[in-house]
């Protein structure tokens, strides 16, 4: 008998409401096994009137003592309950006629709700019940109840009704659910089979330990979370396995160019730099594509590793291409880069969206004829009409700023030549240890851990918006010591219309407030050629204070800069803030940031706004940003799907990563037919490397 795996082959499930299941991410019987309940509800024993704590949700049953209907500012309907230990108000607001006479003095009631503290005592506010007949005793439930996510149209009664329909289909061994497992592991860790798991975790025994089912850390679920990591695992591993079966140029260098730009420098990469160049170095060595991570916190200096990875490159024949998320960015990057390299002869391609028609022309042209060695852009480099000539290293920076697609769309630039490119990858957002083991498990990860000599450290502090006039007092004196400030306004709407108002608002007060000094502006809907010309005027110390909105983030690099007030900063998240703040501690002078708030903070921005004067380092900053925003928001929708997890919690579950990166090496080498059907049952659709 073929055995069923479709959500339309359990009876009463139409197309009406498989379209409505889809909507719960629920189109297989799979699906529907491993979409769980997010709490259950103990409805298998009574509990005595006299005994109901608060807030605690409880089965009772006594005899009705009165019901009466109540007129104040809401008409309702007050039952008393009575059984043996005590007696109890049940309240109903929305009540009809037939429903009053249920409640007739002496008759049976059992009900299921969550006891409150109200105006008589005790009461229970719109409970289930059930008026239980002379002679009648209706049995309780044999195991603890379910709630599972639900949607508009699904009541939880239709979600437990299809559920207990499938696990049937499921004990008689009529569903296509196989254990992809080895027994040998169950074994070894002590964990049920795949089907003894669901069994429980849908039907758990009344007996069993709920604050254990509710912290996620009974075995049925680990045997789930550690199966659904390994799926995210493996999905990163296909990805590197298919990136790594291209052929890349295996680079073998004697160092001449950047020997010759390590003596232009006025100083000495850091230990840190020279062991991450190591690392690199030893990848391109390799015949297959390099694929690494580096992450270093603002200011460690990513940008000389990249462009000493790029010298071996370049020496070969290759080009390299260099990706940035913004104009801004990547402006930066074109200024460092061409004062590094043109003085060696390299010549250097620009490509971004405002390079237009015969500009643009030539541009690909340079690029198409590899005249153009070392070129920068943004993702403008990887649209259909850019070809390489000898494409031989991508450096993406800000790789959170891409989608995977994006990444490996670029990679097929240099496919044209039978060759693959190496990958770098670079980020100043520092990623807490278990997005990385987990997001980035296609990517070996080095890490800049140490900031260049002569850095000053910031001092932080909030401070609430009543106290403003202070703070542009501050503002003025640095700046008349001779100091550079930047002012960052900051919007919770979306609208960039309204963010570059805001900042043109607070430009005019500051001007009106401070009419000596001189005050820049900078937002996002400037023409590139304005924000570039009044950024080098206040690199060129041309201006003492710019105003901007959140543009400056990344890739502005004024040393003279030692005064950051951020307005609003609870609108931000701490990676932001972090990314503001080290705009400035980038020369010798003692710096300062504030926090310019507005009360009242809730709890969230509190955190925040402590954790940024608790610290400086953007590791122990990602981390507490995973804890208060959870790794959905963290790493945006762009990422690998890992915001779709549905039994794993990264932050709860993420001490299990270490086994599950070593169990998917095991798997991937010793069982390889198992990997895509694990890969297929967790992500589905959202599997998105096959076929890149």
């Amino acid at each position: 008998m073929a055995k069923l795996s479709q959500i339309t082959e359990l009876k009463g499930v139409g197309p009406k409401l498989a379209e409505q299941l889809h909507k719960l991410q629920i189109r297989s019987l799979a699906d529907l096994f491993f979409h769980l309940p997010f709490r259950y509800e103990d409805r298998s024993q009574i509990t005595p009137i006299g005994g109901l704590q608060p807030m605690r949700p409880a089965v009772i049953q006594g005899e009705v003592r009165g019901a009466t209907v109540l007129f104040g500012k809401r008409r309702s309907l007050l039952v008393k309950l009575q059984d043996h230990s005590g007696v109890i108000s049940l309240r109903f607001y929305h009540f009809s006629a037939a429903q009053k006479n249920q409640f007739s003095t002496g008759a049976t009631i059992r009900c299921y709700g969550e006891p409150r503290r109200g105006a008589s005592g005790l009461e229970l506010y719109h409970p289930e019940y059930t008026r239980l007949e002379d002679g009648l005793d209706l049995p309780l439930e044999p195991s603890l109840t379910p709630v599972y996510p639900a949607t508009d149209g699904i009541s939880q009664q239709r979600l437990r009704l299809l559920h207990e329909q499938a696990l049937e289909l499921l004990k008689a061994d009529q569903v296509d659910l196989t254990d992809l497992l080895p027994v040998t592991w169950l074994q070894q860790w002590q964990l049920p089979t795949l089907k003894d798991a669901l069994l429980f975790l849908h039907t758990p025994p009344r007996e069993t330990n709920l604050a254990l089912l509710e912290s996620g850390q009974h075995p049925a679920q680990k045997r789930l979370i550690l199966e659904e990591l390994l799926a995210h695992q493996l999905s990163l591993h296909k990805l590197r396995a298919q990136v790594q079966a291209d052929e890349a140029p295996a680079i073998h260098s004697d160092k001449t160019l950047q020997r010759a730009l390590l003596q232009q420098l006025p100083f000495t990469p850091t230990g840190a730099q020279q062991r991450v160049v190591n690392e690199i170095e030893q990848d391109l060595t390799q015949p297959y594509p390099m694929l690494r991570l580096v992450q270093g916190d603002v200011g460690s200096g990513k940008t000389l590793v990249a462009a000493l990875a790029a010298c071996d490159l370049l020496q070969a024949g290759f080009q390299v291409a260099l990706m940035a998320p913004t104009e801004i960015l990547a402006e930066q990057h074109l200024n460092n880069l061409s004062g590094w390299f043109e003085p060696l002869g390299i010549k250097l391609g620009w490509l971004a969206g405002k390079v237009k028609g015969k500009a643009r022309e030539r541009s690909l042209a340079e690029i198409a004829s590899a005249e153009a060695q070392l070129v920068v852009g943004t993702h403008a480099l990887f649209q259909d009409d850019v070809h390489f000539a000898r494409l031989g290293l991508i450096i993406i920076d800000e790789q959170h700023r891409f989608g995977v697609h994006q990444r490996l769309s670029l990679r097929e630039k240099g496919v044209a030549q039978k060759l693959s490119p190496h990958q770098l990858i670079m980020t100043a957002t520092p990623i807490p240890r278990t997005l990385a083991m987990s997001a980035y498990a296609d990517l070996d990860t080095s890490v800049i851990d140490e900031l260049p000599p002569g850095r000053s450290p910031i001092t932080t502090v909030a401070i609430t918006d009543q106290r403003r006039p202070e703070v542009i007092e501050r503002v003025n004196s640095a700046c008349a010591e001779g100091a550079q400030a930047y002012w960052v306004c900051t919007l919770i709407e979306e609208s960039e219309a309204l963010q570059c108002q805001a900042a043109e608002n607070t430009a005019q007060e500051l001007t009106a407030a401070l009419p000596h000094l001189r005050i820049g502006l900078v937002h996002g809907r400037m023409k590139a050629v304005e924000k570039a010309d009044i950024m080098a005027r206040f690199k060129a110390h041309e201006l003492d204070l710019l105003v901007a909105t959140t543009v400056i983030e990344v890739g502005v690099d004024v040393p003279n800069a030692s005064l950051m007030i951020i307005e609003n900063p609870e609108r931000l998240g701490l990676a932001q803030l972090h990314q503001l703040r080290g705009r400035v501690g980038r020369g010798s002078a003692k710096s300062h940031c504030v926090l310019l708030y507005k009360s009242p903070l809730s709890f969230t921005s509190k955190q925040r706004l402590q954790v940024m004067r608790d610290s400086q380092d953007g590791f122990y900053i990602a981390e507490q940003d995973l804890q208060i925003r959870g790794p959905g928001e963290l790493l945006g929708t762009r990422q690998t799907g890992l915001q779709m997890l549905r039994v794993a919690d990264l932050q709860r579950d993420g001490d299990l990563l270490p086994q599950v990166r070593d169990m998917a090496q095991q798997l991937w080498t010793l069982h390889p037919q198992t990997v895509e059907p694990l890969i297929q049952r967790w992500l589905g659709d959202a599997e998105r490397f096959a076929n890149v």
